[in-house]
């Protein structure tokens, strides 16, 4: 047996992400497909649904980050100047990657995570607020402010969204890097939750999953009764 196959054959599977944690990641990615397309293609009843949805999820995230398991917390994952710097410094090096390090988010992830989630917050609240030309397919509370106002954050949503394009495209990027430079896939953990590591004698731990329905619950009425105020 040669040494890399039995550093192979002596990693261990280890639980890396909970449920709520996968699901609000690709259900945001779909309504956030759904958003643009509804965009794009003027269908301003759809582009409304998919931004509430949108809305609920970040808030869930972000509740989340608090309330979650271990690697869903923020207290867990963002680190400091000096921690991000050293992880960045040793990023070009494979063989700098310390199989000791907590998994999850590393440094560079959590500036990601922290940056998409409040892209995320601003977009759907500017558009809470936008207001169209002709008022038609303006935003829910965009009575709530002058028609001036309106039109300034409907700006400031279209020009939102363009830092949003930005930021996915930096992250796309950032998976090929990891997939092809320092040979580790990160999209099948988000999907099935696991990943492979030397073992180290610590897993993370998680949260009953009726936290997450409650949370979910609280969320979603949270967000109809804002609708309610139109």
């Amino acid at each position: 047996m040669t040494p890399q196959s039995a550093t192979i054959s002596t990693n261990e599977r280890v639980r890396v992400w909970d449920w709520p944690t996968r699901l609000s990641h690709w259900t945001l990615v779909t309504l956030f497909a759904l958003c643009w397309w509804s965009a794009e293609s003027d269908h301003m009843r759809w582009h409304r649904i998919a931004g509430y949805g949108v809305l609920g999820v970040v808030w869930f995230r972000v509740a989340w980050g608090f309330y979650g398991g271990q690697t869903a917390r923020f207290g867990s994952f963002v680190r400091g100047p000096a921690a991000t710097l050293r992880y960045l410094r040793g990023l070009f090096r494979p063989e700098s990657h310390d199989s000791r390090a907590p998994i999850g988010h590393n440094p560079l992830g959590a500036l990601s995570i922290l940056a998409m989630l409040g892209l995320l917050l601003t977009q759907t609240t500017l558009g809470l607020f936008a207001e169209n030309v002709d008022g038609v397919g303006s935003g829910p509370l965009a009575r709530w402010v002058s028609y001036g106002t309106g039109r300034r954050l409907a700006h400031l949503h279209a020009a939102n969204f363009d830092l949003l394009l930005v930021m996915i495209a930096v992250h796309l990027t950032a998976i090929a890097f990891y997939r092809f430079a320092r040979k580790e896939n990160l999209v099948p953990a988000m999907i099935h939750g696991f990943t492979t590591r030397a073992p180290s004698g610590e897993s993370p731990y998680f949260v009953p999953w009726w936290r997450a329905v409650l949370l979910a619950a609280g969320i979603f009425v949270c967000v109809a009764l804002l609708l309610n105020l139109r």
